[in-house]
C-alpha cells in the first residue's frame, strides 16, 4: 500500500488538529520548563530530545491503533483487566517510589504506572457492559451492579497510593453511566454513598495522617512498642500525611504577607501563583519564564502555570478550550455511531483525558488541592504520554471504523 499523508492522518480531522496543537504546545513548554533537568543532567538538549522521542513513539502507536477496527478493542479488555490487577498488586507490594509515592513498576526495563493502564481497562469494560445491556428505556437494572463490580476493586487497589487517580476514575465512570442512561436514581444513590464515604475518609485522613511536624513530634513521645505499632500503620497509610497536608494548605484562607510566605514548604503553590500573577495577562513569551527554575515539577504537574506565565491569559484559555473541544468533538463522533460500544468507548476515553486536564488546571490556578496529575498530552511524561496517544488513536479508530447511524442505535 502506498504511504501518503492521507493514509496517516485518517479519521476525524478536528481530533487530529486538537492533538497536533497540544503536541506543539507540549514541545515548546516542556523545552522551556525543563531548565532544572538540563542543569541536573548537564545536557541542554537531552530532556526535550527524550520527550520528542516519546511523543514520536506515541504518534506511531496512535496511527497503528487508529487503523484497528474498533470492534476488536473488546478482545483486549479481559487481558488488560488481568494485567491491571496483577500489576496493581505488584506496585502495592514492591513498587518503586518517586516523590514519596509508590506508583511505578519496571517490566522488561520499562518503568510505568499500572494505574495508567487500569484507567483504560476500566473504560473498556464499562463500555462493554453498558453496550451489552441497553434497552429502549435505558440500561437493564443489573448494569449498575456489574459496572461497580468491575470498577470498584480496581479503584480500591489504586486509592492507597494514588487517591487523585482513583477519584478521576470515579468521576469518569459516573459520567459514562450518565451518558449510558443508567438509572438516575441509582447514580444519585451512588453519589450520596460516595459523599458519605468521602466524608468518612476525610475524617480518617485528618485523624490518622500526620504532617511532617506532627510525625516528628509523635516520634519523640512514643514508646518503642507503640512506635512499632504506629510504624506498621504508617506503612499501610503512609500517604495519609501527604493528603492531610495538601488538604490543610488548600482550606486555610489566612492572608499571608509575601515576605512571610514559606516558599520552602509551599514551593509548588507559591511559585505557581507567582508564575500566573507575573504573566500580566499578555504573557512573557515562549521561553521567558522566570519561575521555571524554582517551581518543582514545572515541566509536569505545574506546566499549566508556566503556560500562563509565558503565553498569557489567552494562552491558558486556548489550552483549556482545546480540551473542551476534544470532549465536544468526541460527543459528535459518539452521536454518529450506530452501535453502543464505540459510542460509550469514545466518550469514556474523552472524559478520561478531559477530566484529568481539568484537575491539573484547577490545581495550577489554586482551585483544587495539589493532586500530582499531569496535563495530558502536554506535560513531560513517559509511558503516560504514550498511553494518552493510544487513547486518541482509539477515538480516531471509532471515527473511522464505527458504523454510522442511519436509524435508532442497536448493539451488534
Amino acid at each position: 500500500m502506498k504511504i501518503s499523508i492521507g493514509n496517516i492522518f485518517k479519521g476525524d480531522k478536528v481530533i487530529w488538529m486538537i492533538f497536533l496543537f497540544l503536541c506543539v504546545i507540549s514541545l515548546i513548554e516542556v523545552f522551556s520548563s525543563s531548565s532544572s533537568l538540563t542543569y541536573n543532567k548537564a545536557s541542554y538538549w537531552g530532556p526535550i530530545v527524550k520527550h520528542s522521542l516519546i511523543l514520536a513513539v506515541g504518534l506511531v502507536l496512535m496511527v497503528i491503533v487508529q487503523n484497528i477496527d474498533c470492534k476488536y478493542f473488546k478482545i483486549a479488555t479481559i487481558f488488560l483487566l488481568i494485567f491491571s490487577v496483577v500489576t496493581l498488586f505488584w506496585v502495592l507490594i514492591a513498587g518503586q517510589t518517586t516523590n514519596g509515592a509508590q506508583r511505578w513498576v519496571s517490566f522488561l526495563g520499562i518503568q510505568f504506572q499500572p494505574s495508567e493502564i487500569a484507567k483504560g481497562a476500566i473504560v473498556l469494560a464499562v463500555a462493554q457492559i453498558m453496550s451489552a445491556m441497553q434497552t429502549e428505556e435505558g440500561t437493564e437494572e443489573k448494569t449498575f451492579g456489574y459496572v461497580l463490580t468491575i470498577a470498584f476493586p480496581l479503584m480500591l487497589l489504586i486509592v492507597f497510593e494514588n487517591l487523585s487517580t482513583a477519584l478521576l476514575i470515579g468521576v469518569v465512570v459516573v459520567g459514562m453511566m450518565f451518558y449510558g442512561r443508567v438509572s438516575l436514581r441509582k447514580i444519585g444513590k451512588l453519589v450520596g454513598c460516595v459523599a458519605i464515604l468521602g466524608l468518612a475518609g476525610l475524617i480518617f485522613i485528618m485523624v490518622v495522617g500526620k504532617t511532617d511536624n506532627e510525625a516528628a513530634d509523635s516520634r519523640v513521645s512514643l514508646t518503642e512498642q507503640t512506635e512499632k505499632k504506629a510504624g506498621a500503620l504508617d506503612n499501610i497509610f503512609h500517604r495519609a500525611g501527604t493528603w492531610k497536608g495538601r488538604i490543610l494548605k488548600f482550606v486555610r484562607n489566612d492572608d499571608v504577607a509575601p515576605e512571610n510566605f514559606d516558599l520552602d514548604k509551599d514551593s509548588q503553590v507559591g511559585y505557581s501563583n507567582i508564575a500566573i500573577a507575573s504573566s500580566e495577562i499578555v504573557g512573557k513569551g515562549p521561553g521567558n519564564s522566570e519561575t521555571r527554575d524554582m517551581l518543582p515539577q514545572a515541566f509536569s504537574d505545574f506546566i499549566y502555570a508556566i503556560i500562563i506565565e509565558e503565553l498569557g491569559l489567552a494562552g491558558g484559555v486556548f489550552v483549556m478550550f482545546l480540551y473542551i473541544f476534544l470532549l465536544w468533538r468526541a460527543g459528535r463522533i459518539a452521536d454518529r455511531c450506530e452501535n453502543y460500544f464505540p459510542s460509550f468507548l469514545v466518550m469514556g476515553l474523552a472524559l478520561l483525558l478531559v477530566v484529568q486536564a481539568m484537575f491539573n488546571m484547577m490545581v495550577a490556578v489554586g482551585l483544587a488541592p495539589v493532586t500530582g496529575q499531569p496535563l495530558p498530552l502536554i506535560s513531560k511524561g513517559g509511558t503516560s504520554s504514550i498511553i494518552n496517544c493510544v487513547y486518541i488513536g482509539a477515538i480516531l479508530s471509532v471515527s473511522i471504523s464505527a458504523k454510522k447511524k442511519s436509524h435508532a442505535p442497536v448493539e451488534a
